[in-house]
C-alpha cells in the first residue's frame, strides 16, 4: 500500500514528520491547533455542499437583469 501512495505523489512515513517540522518551523507550534481547526472547518464545510445541504443556489439569490433590459 505505501508503495503505491509513493507511486501517486503522496506523503508517507517519515516525510510527514519532515513536514510537520518545517510546518512547526515557519508558523510556531501555537499555530497548529488553529490551523487544524480551520481545515476541519473547510472539509466540513466541503462535504457538507458535496451532500447538497447548503440552500439552492438559485433560491438566495434574487433575480439578475438581463443583457437585454434597457437597451433600445
Amino acid at each position: 500500500m505505501s508503495g503505491m501512495l509513493a507511486l501517486i505523489g503522496m506523503p508517507i512515513g517519515w516525510e510527514w514528520v519532515i513536514i510537520l517540522v518545517v510546518f512547526m518551523a515557519v508558523f510556531g507550534a501555537g499555530k497548529l491547533p488553529e490551523v487544524a481547526k480551520q481545515l476541519g472547518k473547510g472539509v466540513k464545510s466541503f462535504k457538507k455542499e458535496m451532500r447538497g445541504d447548503a440552500l439552492d443556489v438559485t433560491e438566495s439569490t434574487e433575480e439578475l437583469p438581463s443583457a437585454t433590459d434597457g437597451e433600445a
